[in-house]
């Protein structure tokens, strides 16, 4: 269900345009196993956990929360920085909802852990950005 609901955001987002300018020509892509359904599970828990310690304003649902994690991680793995997938004219992929939204300070913690937890090989990437631009 969450891929689905995944692809679905995806293909939203492209539609509205919130992905133009991604300049990836897919060239540099390589297939990656899939994760068992448990490890993915325990994932969703791990982070989903993490995220209800942070401010919303309104209440994301779990399945708005766990929209994130992996295009974060396909951005990441494209090489695009956070700056990049936080914007609304590049990524589009700023933690926020139709009814609910987070404050910067919530959205980049929200972002670690999602990266942590998922794509962990780009946690110092992340960081890195974060701390060099006095956000985390």
């Amino acid at each position: 269900m969450r891929h689905t609901t995944t692809a679905t955001l995806l293909a939203v987002l492209l539609l509205a345009g919130a992905a133009v300018g991604c300049g990836s020509s897919g060239s540099d892509d390589k297939p990656t196993a899939k994760p068992s359904a448990s490890s993915t599970a325990g994932n969703d828990a791990r982070y989903l956990k993490a995220a209800r310690q942070l401010s919303f304003n309104g209440k994301p649902t779990d399945g708005d929360l766990l929209l994130y994690p992996d295009l974060w991680c396909e951005g990441l793995g494209q090489g695009h920085s956070v700056k990049w997938l936080f914007s609304m004219t590049d990524g589009g992929l700023y933690p926020v909802g139709k009814d609910w939204g987070t404050k910067k300070a919530d959205a980049n913690t929200l972002l670690v852990t999602g990266v942590k937890v998922y794509c962990p090989k780009h946690s110092a990437v992340v960081l890195d950005e974060l701390k060099a631009a006095g956000e985390y």
